[in-house]
């Protein structure tokens, strides 16, 4: 199955991007994967309501076109179901035996996600009750995936 981390906004600071691209390599013998980044409109930071949520649905109408109907969609976000990684790992197996072509992350931008993506996606995942930039969260996101890979597997990894 092919792996997609969707991140509307970029990765952009070096350190965060490093990590990434690290986990991402390091994710190659697992499974086919990719970042798709960089789908967020720009919002000033006294943007209203209506603003925001005209944002939010231009990004959403972004991510909903990357999607095929074959694939799983879980977002990212603080209300999503909370797991450790032996959870992830087991849960993450499960959709990788799914039928499914594809199964895509997405970290939503600064704004949040949009009303019409959230009912797209097959399930929603927190990766922490606090709110992470999105980069970071990119970051997390990637090392864990690679983490429940080598969980399944029953490969060694560093605790």
């Amino acid at each position: 199955m092919q792996i997609r981390l969707i991140s509307v906004g970029r990765v952009r600071e070096p350190f965060y991007r490093e990590g990434v691209q690290e986990y991402l390599k390091r994710l190659k013998p697992y499974a086919p994967v990719e970042l798709v980044e960089g789908l967020d409109e720009k919002l000033g930071p006294r943007a209203g309501a209506r603003e925001v949520e005209g944002v939010l649905n231009r990004e959403g109408q972004r991510v909903l076109g990357l999607l095929r109907e074959d694939e799983l969609l879980v977002a990212l976000d603080a209300g999503g179901k909370a797991m450790d990684s032996e959870a992830f790992a087991r849960w993450m197996e499960g959709l990788l035996l799914s039928g499914k072509t594809r199964l895509s992350f997405l970290v939503g931008s600064a704004a949040g996600i949009s009303e019409a993506v959230k009912r797209r996606a097959d399930h929603t995942v927190s990766l922490s009750a606090m709110t992470l930039p999105h980069q970071m969260a990119a970051l997390l996101l990637a090392e864990q995936i690679y983490r429940a890979f080598k969980i399944m597997r029953g490969e060694p990894y560093h605790k």
